[in-house]
């Protein structure tokens, strides 16, 4: 496989020509602008339809599907994802800490919901439901608190860094 060889006094990693916009190291988009916007609003309708079917089998407990049963999912596909948009607009104006704090709640309250409807006890519902929500919290607290750190110190490199006072 051939590899492109890095102009004199370029980093290693950087894009350069016109229209790149930016002389850091930037990763590849290999997909255009529009297919980001569709997979923004299509990713939550998705994982939404998954979810309000698992919720509709959960509640029917192995009887016949009913037209119930069917708004019911229906009704949980709307509710989940309206609940990942509200979620992703507000998370994104949030800092590290509470962005995942946010999505960890929103997991936790997801499968709460979901382990609720399967007639277990309430308390292992909730212990459940809390362990979840810790550990989407502390693993995307942990991935956000090293990306962000790593672009700063990226940036202080390379003499991009505003600073707001």
């Amino acid at each position: 496989m051939a590899h492109a060889v890095p102009a004199r006094g370029t980093p290693t990693g950087t894009r350069t020509g016109p229209g790149t916009g930016t002389s850091g190291p930037t990763t590849p988009d290999v997909f255009g602008e529009r297919t980001h916007l569709l997979a923004k609003w299509a990713m939550p309708l998705a994982i939404g339809l998954v979810y309000g079917y698992w919720a509709a089998s959960i509640r029917r407990h192995g009887g016949p599907v009913t037209g119930w049963n069917l708004l019911f999912g229906f009704m949980t596909v709307l509710a989940f994802a309206l609940l990942w948009y509200v979620v992703r607009a507000v998370a994104d104006r949030l800092p590290r800490e509470g962005h995942a704090v946010l999505w960890g709640a929103f997991a936790g309250s997801a499968l709460g919901f979901l382990y609720s409807g399967s007639g277990v006890a309430m308390f292992t519902c909730v212990l459940v439901s809390l362990l979840l929500a810790a550990a989407v919290t502390a693993g995307l607290y942990y991935r956000y608190a090293t990306h962000q750190d790593a672009e700063e110190a990226r940036a202080a490199r390379h003499g991009t860094l505003t600073r707001t006072t």
